[in-house]
Protein backbone atom coordinates (compact mmCIF):
# COMPACT_ATOMS: atom_id res chain seq x y z
CA UNK A 1 0.00 0.00 0.00
CA UNK A 2 1.33 3.43 -0.91
CA UNK A 3 2.63 5.82 1.73
CA UNK A 4 0.13 8.38 0.45
CA UNK A 5 -2.83 6.17 1.44
CA UNK A 6 -1.35 5.62 4.91
CA UNK A 7 -1.07 9.38 5.30
CA UNK A 8 -4.71 9.80 4.32
CA UNK A 9 -5.86 7.27 6.94
CA UNK A 10 -3.74 8.94 9.62
CA UNK A 11 -5.24 12.28 8.61
CA UNK A 12 -8.77 10.91 9.00
CA UNK A 13 -7.96 9.41 12.40
CA UNK A 14 -6.40 12.68 13.57
CA UNK A 15 -9.40 14.61 12.30
CA UNK A 16 -11.70 12.42 14.39
CA UNK A 17 -9.68 13.22 17.52
CA UNK A 18 -9.80 16.91 16.72
CA UNK A 19 -13.41 17.36 15.71
CA UNK A 20 -15.42 14.53 17.29
CA UNK A 21 -17.09 14.84 20.66
CA UNK A 22 -15.10 13.46 23.64
CA UNK A 23 -17.94 10.88 23.92
CA UNK A 24 -17.49 9.59 20.36
CA UNK A 25 -16.09 6.15 19.48
CA UNK A 26 -12.88 6.70 17.54
CA UNK A 27 -12.10 4.45 14.60
CA UNK A 28 -8.58 3.97 15.98
CA UNK A 29 -10.08 2.33 19.09
CA UNK A 30 -12.11 -0.30 17.23
CA UNK A 31 -11.63 -3.85 18.53
CA UNK A 32 -12.08 -7.13 16.62
CA UNK A 33 -12.11 -10.67 17.98
CA UNK A 34 -9.15 -11.69 15.84
CA UNK A 35 -6.47 -9.74 14.07
CA UNK A 36 -7.82 -9.06 10.61
CA UNK A 37 -5.43 -9.32 7.65
CA UNK A 38 -7.81 -7.09 5.67
CA UNK A 39 -8.04 -4.53 8.44
CA UNK A 40 -4.62 -3.68 9.88
CA UNK A 41 -2.81 -3.00 6.58
CA UNK A 42 -5.80 -1.19 5.10
CA UNK A 43 -5.97 2.54 4.53
CA UNK A 44 -9.70 2.35 5.34
CA UNK A 45 -11.13 3.00 8.79
CA UNK A 46 -12.54 0.17 10.87
CA UNK A 47 -16.23 1.04 11.11
CA UNK A 48 -16.37 1.95 7.43
CA UNK A 49 -15.10 -1.56 6.68
CA UNK A 50 -17.86 -2.97 8.91
CA UNK A 51 -20.53 -1.11 6.91
CA UNK A 52 -19.29 -2.63 3.67
CA UNK A 53 -19.13 -6.11 5.14
CA UNK A 54 -22.73 -5.86 6.33
CA UNK A 55 -23.84 -4.56 2.92
CA UNK A 56 -22.29 -7.66 1.37
CA UNK A 57 -24.03 -10.09 3.73
CA UNK A 58 -26.37 -12.62 2.18
CA UNK A 59 -28.72 -11.85 5.07
CA UNK A 60 -28.67 -8.16 4.12
CA UNK A 61 -29.83 -9.02 0.59
CA UNK A 62 -32.83 -10.83 2.09
CA UNK A 63 -34.11 -7.61 3.72
CA UNK A 64 -35.84 -6.84 0.44
CA UNK A 65 -38.41 -9.60 0.98
CA UNK A 66 -39.09 -9.09 4.69
CA UNK A 67 -42.00 -6.69 5.36
CA UNK A 68 -41.70 -4.32 8.30
CA UNK A 69 -45.20 -4.75 9.77
CA UNK A 70 -47.74 -5.77 7.14
CA UNK A 71 -47.01 -9.30 6.03
CA UNK A 72 -49.06 -11.09 3.37
CA UNK A 73 -50.65 -7.85 2.13
CA UNK A 74 -50.20 -7.05 -1.54
CA UNK A 75 -49.17 -3.40 -1.80
CA UNK A 76 -45.96 -2.15 -3.41
CA UNK A 77 -45.78 0.95 -1.24
CA UNK A 78 -45.59 -0.65 2.20
CA UNK A 79 -42.34 -0.56 4.16
CA UNK A 80 -39.90 -3.46 3.93
CA UNK A 81 -36.86 -3.91 6.15
CA UNK A 82 -34.57 -2.89 3.30
CA UNK A 83 -36.11 0.60 3.55
CA UNK A 84 -36.42 0.60 7.33
CA UNK A 85 -32.69 0.07 7.95
CA UNK A 86 -31.87 2.86 5.48
CA UNK A 87 -34.23 5.19 7.34
CA UNK A 88 -32.62 4.24 10.66
CA UNK A 89 -29.19 4.91 9.15
CA UNK A 90 -30.19 8.32 7.80
CA UNK A 91 -31.92 9.46 10.99
CA UNK A 92 -29.15 8.15 13.23
CA UNK A 93 -26.38 9.72 11.13
CA UNK A 94 -28.20 13.06 11.26
CA UNK A 95 -28.33 12.90 15.05
CA UNK A 96 -24.73 11.69 15.22
CA UNK A 97 -23.46 14.49 12.96
CA UNK A 98 -24.92 17.21 15.19
CA UNK A 99 -23.62 15.53 18.35
CA UNK A 100 -20.10 15.01 16.95
CA UNK A 101 -20.26 11.21 16.88
CA UNK A 102 -18.82 8.57 14.54
CA UNK A 103 -21.16 8.27 11.56
CA UNK A 104 -19.36 5.20 10.18
CA UNK A 105 -20.13 3.22 13.33
CA UNK A 106 -23.69 4.53 13.31
CA UNK A 107 -24.16 3.46 9.68
CA UNK A 108 -22.74 -0.03 10.24
CA UNK A 109 -24.97 -0.73 13.25
CA UNK A 110 -28.04 0.76 11.57
CA UNK A 111 -27.68 -1.35 8.44
CA UNK A 112 -27.07 -4.54 10.41
CA UNK A 113 -29.49 -4.20 13.31
CA UNK A 114 -32.43 -6.17 11.82
CA UNK A 115 -30.55 -8.86 9.89
CA UNK A 116 -31.81 -11.50 12.34
CA UNK A 117 -35.52 -10.83 11.79
CA UNK A 118 -37.41 -14.02 10.82
CA UNK A 119 -40.24 -14.11 8.26
CA UNK A 120 -43.47 -12.35 9.23
CA UNK A 121 -41.87 -9.76 11.48
CA UNK A 122 -42.56 -9.66 15.19
CA UNK A 123 -45.35 -12.22 14.88
CA UNK A 124 -42.88 -14.64 13.30
CA UNK A 125 -40.46 -13.82 16.10
CA UNK A 126 -43.03 -14.83 18.71
CA UNK A 127 -43.95 -18.03 16.86
CA UNK A 128 -40.28 -19.02 16.53
CA UNK A 129 -39.45 -18.13 20.13
CA UNK A 130 -42.15 -20.44 21.48
CA UNK A 131 -40.63 -23.29 19.44
CA UNK A 132 -37.03 -22.62 20.49
CA UNK A 133 -38.09 -22.53 24.14
CA UNK A 134 -39.91 -25.85 23.81
CA UNK A 135 -36.76 -27.38 22.32
CA UNK A 136 -34.27 -26.06 24.89
CA UNK A 137 -32.77 -23.47 22.54
CA UNK A 138 -33.64 -20.45 24.67
CA UNK A 139 -35.72 -17.42 23.76
CA UNK A 140 -35.56 -16.21 20.18
CA UNK A 141 -34.79 -12.50 19.77
CA UNK A 142 -34.10 -10.98 16.38
CA UNK A 143 -31.27 -8.78 17.69
CA UNK A 144 -29.48 -11.84 19.07
CA UNK A 145 -30.08 -13.61 15.77
CA UNK A 146 -28.47 -10.67 13.96
CA UNK A 147 -25.27 -11.42 15.88
CA UNK A 148 -25.69 -15.13 15.13
CA UNK A 149 -25.77 -14.46 11.39
CA UNK A 150 -22.92 -11.97 11.44
CA UNK A 151 -20.58 -14.04 13.62
CA UNK A 152 -21.56 -17.68 13.15
CA UNK A 153 -23.32 -18.18 9.81
CA UNK A 154 -22.20 -15.71 7.15
CA UNK A 155 -19.23 -16.65 4.94
CA UNK A 156 -19.92 -20.37 5.37
CA UNK A 157 -19.69 -20.13 9.13
CA UNK A 158 -16.60 -17.91 9.33
CA UNK A 159 -18.53 -14.73 10.10
CA UNK A 160 -17.43 -11.22 9.24
CA UNK A 161 -15.19 -10.48 12.24
CA UNK A 162 -16.95 -7.19 12.92
CA UNK A 163 -15.81 -4.73 15.56
CA UNK A 164 -17.05 -5.09 19.13
CA UNK A 165 -18.56 -1.60 19.03
CA UNK A 166 -20.60 -2.49 15.92
CA UNK A 167 -21.84 -5.82 17.28
CA UNK A 168 -22.71 -4.24 20.62
CA UNK A 169 -24.78 -1.48 19.00
CA UNK A 170 -26.64 -4.06 16.90
CA UNK A 171 -27.54 -6.39 19.76
CA UNK A 172 -28.50 -3.55 22.13
CA UNK A 173 -31.06 -1.94 19.84
CA UNK A 174 -34.62 -2.32 21.01
CA UNK A 175 -37.04 0.19 19.57
CA UNK A 176 -40.02 -1.28 21.38
CA UNK A 177 -38.91 -0.43 24.91
CA UNK A 178 -39.51 3.22 25.79
CA UNK A 179 -36.74 5.22 27.41
CA UNK A 180 -36.52 8.98 27.96
CA UNK A 181 -32.78 8.79 28.61
CA UNK A 182 -30.10 6.33 27.44
CA UNK A 183 -26.59 6.48 28.88
CA UNK A 184 -23.84 4.23 27.49
CA UNK A 185 -22.23 1.49 29.56
CA UNK A 186 -18.65 2.27 28.65
CA UNK A 187 -15.61 0.02 28.43
CA UNK A 188 -17.15 -3.34 27.51
CA UNK A 189 -14.89 -6.13 26.30
CA UNK A 190 -15.68 -9.17 24.16
CA UNK A 191 -15.84 -11.15 27.40
CA UNK A 192 -18.54 -8.78 28.72
CA UNK A 193 -20.28 -8.94 25.36
CA UNK A 194 -20.40 -12.75 25.29
CA UNK A 195 -21.72 -12.85 28.86
CA UNK A 196 -24.42 -10.36 27.90
CA UNK A 197 -25.44 -12.51 24.91
CA UNK A 198 -25.82 -15.63 27.09
CA UNK A 199 -27.87 -13.68 29.60
CA UNK A 200 -30.17 -12.28 26.91
CA UNK A 201 -30.85 -15.78 25.55
CA UNK A 202 -32.52 -16.61 28.88
CA UNK A 203 -34.63 -13.45 29.12
CA UNK A 204 -38.11 -12.96 27.70
CA UNK A 205 -37.66 -9.20 27.16
CA UNK A 206 -33.99 -8.28 27.33
CA UNK A 207 -33.00 -4.63 27.11
CA UNK A 208 -29.25 -4.17 27.16
CA UNK A 209 -27.54 -0.78 27.10
CA UNK A 210 -24.97 -0.01 24.36
CA UNK A 211 -21.33 0.66 25.17
CA UNK A 212 -21.12 3.74 22.91
CA UNK A 213 -23.05 6.93 22.31
CA UNK A 214 -23.35 5.78 18.71
CA UNK A 215 -25.13 2.63 19.85
CA UNK A 216 -27.51 4.76 21.93
CA UNK A 217 -28.24 6.87 18.84
CA UNK A 218 -29.13 3.77 16.80
CA UNK A 219 -31.37 2.55 19.63
CA UNK A 220 -33.32 5.82 19.61
CA UNK A 221 -33.28 6.18 15.81
CA UNK A 222 -34.89 2.76 15.43
CA UNK A 223 -37.96 4.05 17.28
CA UNK A 224 -38.00 7.36 15.42
CA UNK A 225 -37.78 5.61 12.06
CA UNK A 226 -40.69 3.21 12.55
CA UNK A 227 -43.20 5.13 14.67
CA UNK A 228 -44.37 7.55 11.96
CA UNK A 229 -43.62 5.30 9.00
CA UNK A 230 -45.83 2.50 10.38
CA UNK A 231 -48.57 5.10 10.89
CA UNK A 232 -48.26 6.14 7.23
CA UNK A 233 -48.57 2.52 6.10
CA UNK A 234 -51.65 2.09 8.29
CA UNK A 235 -53.24 5.22 6.81
CA UNK A 236 -52.49 3.88 3.30
CA UNK A 237 -54.27 0.63 4.20
CA UNK A 238 -57.18 2.59 5.76
CA UNK A 239 -56.65 1.00 9.16
CA UNK A 240 -56.56 4.44 10.78
CA UNK A 241 -57.15 8.08 9.84
CA UNK A 242 -54.83 10.94 10.70
CA UNK A 243 -57.55 12.54 12.81
CA UNK A 244 -57.48 9.43 15.04
CA UNK A 245 -54.01 10.31 16.38
CA UNK A 246 -54.14 11.45 20.03
CA UNK A 247 -54.36 15.24 20.49
CA UNK A 248 -51.08 15.52 22.44
CA UNK A 249 -49.22 13.66 19.70
CA UNK A 250 -50.78 15.83 17.00
CA UNK A 251 -49.82 19.00 18.84
CA UNK A 252 -46.25 18.07 19.79
CA UNK A 253 -45.20 15.64 17.06
CA UNK A 254 -47.46 16.18 14.05
CA UNK A 255 -49.61 13.92 11.90
CA UNK A 256 -47.21 12.91 9.12
CA UNK A 257 -44.07 10.79 9.19
CA UNK A 258 -41.97 13.76 8.08
CA UNK A 259 -43.08 16.08 10.88
CA UNK A 260 -42.88 13.31 13.50
CA UNK A 261 -39.30 12.43 12.50
CA UNK A 262 -38.28 16.10 12.36
CA UNK A 263 -39.71 16.93 15.80
CA UNK A 264 -38.26 13.84 17.48
CA UNK A 265 -34.80 14.29 15.94
CA UNK A 266 -34.77 18.01 16.79
CA UNK A 267 -35.72 17.28 20.40
CA UNK A 268 -33.04 14.59 20.83
CA UNK A 269 -30.31 16.82 19.42
CA UNK A 270 -31.41 19.86 21.45
CA UNK A 271 -31.53 17.95 24.73
CA UNK A 272 -28.44 15.75 24.27
CA UNK A 273 -25.83 18.26 23.08
CA UNK A 274 -22.65 18.22 25.19
CA UNK A 275 -24.05 15.48 27.45
CA UNK A 276 -22.70 11.95 28.04
CA UNK A 277 -26.14 10.48 27.29
CA UNK A 278 -29.10 10.85 24.93
CA UNK A 279 -32.46 12.11 26.05
CA UNK A 280 -35.82 13.51 25.00
CA UNK A 281 -37.50 16.39 26.79
CA UNK A 282 -40.24 15.36 29.21
CA UNK A 283 -43.14 16.52 27.03
CA UNK A 284 -41.81 14.92 23.84
CA UNK A 285 -41.02 11.68 25.66
CA UNK A 286 -44.59 11.55 26.98
CA UNK A 287 -46.03 12.25 23.53
CA UNK A 288 -43.84 9.55 21.96
CA UNK A 289 -44.96 7.02 24.57
CA UNK A 290 -48.60 7.89 23.87
CA UNK A 291 -48.04 7.50 20.12
CA UNK A 292 -46.42 4.10 20.71
CA UNK A 293 -49.46 2.98 22.69
CA UNK A 294 -51.74 4.26 19.92
CA UNK A 295 -49.78 2.33 17.28
CA UNK A 296 -49.90 -0.87 19.32
CA UNK A 297 -53.63 -0.70 19.94
CA UNK A 298 -54.74 0.54 16.52
CA UNK A 299 -52.10 -0.96 14.21
CA UNK A 300 -49.92 -3.79 15.56
CA UNK A 301 -52.76 -5.53 17.42
CA UNK A 302 -55.40 -4.69 14.84
CA UNK A 303 -57.39 -7.89 14.09
CA UNK A 304 -57.64 -6.89 10.42
CA UNK A 305 -53.91 -7.45 9.88
CA UNK A 306 -53.90 -10.56 12.06
CA UNK A 307 -56.37 -12.15 9.65
CA UNK A 308 -53.54 -12.48 7.16
CA UNK A 309 -51.54 -14.54 9.64
CA UNK A 310 -54.17 -17.23 10.20
CA UNK A 311 -52.52 -20.59 9.99
CA UNK A 312 -48.97 -19.20 9.84
CA UNK A 313 -48.29 -20.09 13.48
CA UNK A 314 -49.22 -23.72 12.80
CA UNK A 315 -47.00 -23.74 9.72
CA UNK A 316 -44.04 -22.47 11.79
CA UNK A 317 -44.54 -25.46 14.07
CA UNK A 318 -44.91 -27.89 11.18
CA UNK A 319 -41.74 -26.70 9.44
CA UNK A 320 -39.73 -26.55 12.68
CA UNK A 321 -40.67 -30.12 13.59
CA UNK A 322 -40.18 -31.36 10.02
CA UNK A 323 -36.65 -29.94 9.70
CA UNK A 324 -35.77 -31.12 13.21
CA UNK A 325 -36.86 -34.62 12.22
CA UNK A 326 -34.93 -34.38 8.93
CA UNK A 327 -31.76 -33.52 10.86
CA UNK A 328 -32.22 -36.39 13.28
CA UNK A 329 -32.77 -38.83 10.41
CA UNK A 330 -29.98 -37.28 8.34
CA UNK A 331 -32.36 -36.90 5.40
CA UNK A 332 -30.02 -35.29 2.86
CA UNK A 333 -32.89 -34.61 0.44
CA UNK A 334 -34.36 -32.10 2.89
CA UNK A 335 -34.11 -28.39 2.11
CA UNK A 336 -32.32 -27.82 5.42
CA UNK A 337 -29.40 -29.80 3.99
CA UNK A 338 -29.66 -28.65 0.36
CA UNK A 339 -30.41 -24.95 0.90
CA UNK A 340 -28.81 -24.23 4.27
CA UNK A 341 -26.23 -26.63 5.66
CA UNK A 342 -24.49 -27.27 2.35
CA UNK A 343 -21.22 -25.37 2.49
CA UNK A 344 -21.40 -24.45 6.18
CA UNK A 345 -18.27 -25.32 8.13
CA UNK A 346 -17.91 -28.39 10.32
CA UNK A 347 -17.29 -26.00 13.21
CA UNK A 348 -20.83 -24.66 12.85
CA UNK A 349 -22.24 -28.21 13.00
CA UNK A 350 -20.35 -29.10 16.17
CA UNK A 351 -21.19 -25.86 18.00
CA UNK A 352 -24.96 -25.98 17.41
CA UNK A 353 -27.69 -28.37 18.49
CA UNK A 354 -30.29 -29.53 15.99
CA UNK A 355 -32.95 -27.11 17.35
CA UNK A 356 -30.46 -24.24 17.02
CA UNK A 357 -29.73 -25.22 13.43
CA UNK A 358 -33.45 -25.30 12.60
CA UNK A 359 -33.85 -21.92 14.33
CA UNK A 360 -31.11 -20.42 12.18
CA UNK A 361 -32.55 -21.89 8.98
CA UNK A 362 -36.08 -20.60 9.58
CA UNK A 363 -34.89 -17.22 10.87
CA UNK A 364 -33.01 -16.65 7.65
CA UNK A 365 -36.04 -17.29 5.44
CA UNK A 366 -37.77 -14.50 3.59
CA UNK A 367 -41.55 -14.45 3.63
CA UNK A 368 -41.74 -15.78 0.06
CA UNK A 369 -39.23 -18.60 0.71
CA UNK A 370 -41.24 -19.61 3.79
CA UNK A 371 -44.47 -19.61 1.77
CA UNK A 372 -42.88 -21.75 -0.92
CA UNK A 373 -42.04 -24.38 1.70
CA UNK A 374 -45.64 -24.72 2.90
CA UNK A 375 -47.11 -28.12 1.94
CA UNK A 376 -50.00 -27.83 -0.51
CA UNK A 377 -52.52 -29.22 1.98
CA UNK A 378 -51.60 -26.52 4.54
CA UNK A 379 -51.42 -23.51 2.20
CA UNK A 380 -53.84 -20.73 3.14
CA UNK A 381 -55.82 -19.73 0.03
CA UNK A 382 -54.77 -16.08 0.20
CA UNK A 383 -51.03 -16.78 -0.24
CA UNK A 384 -51.57 -17.94 -3.82
CA UNK A 385 -52.92 -14.48 -4.71
CA UNK A 386 -49.83 -12.60 -3.51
Amino acid sequence: MSEKLWEMKNFLNLREKEFFSPMAALSDNAVRRIQDPYHNPSYRQSFSIDSDRILNCMAYARYINKPQVFSLIKNDHLTYRSLHVQLVSKIARTIGRYLGLNEDLIEAASLGHDIGHPPFGHDGEKFLSSLTQENNAGFFHHNLQSIQFLEQIERNGKGWNLCLQTLDAIVCHNGEIHAKTIKPQWNKTFKNFDTMIKKMEKQERPDSIPMTMEGCVVKIADTISYIGRDMEDAVRLKLIKRKDIPEKCLRLLGNTNGTIVYNLVTDVISNSSQKPYLCFSNKISEALLELKKFNYERIYLNPKIKEHLKGIKDIFRFLFEKYLNDLEKQDRTSFIFKDYLKGLSEDYHTKHSNPQIVRDFIAGMTDSYFINKIPQNMRPKYVDNL
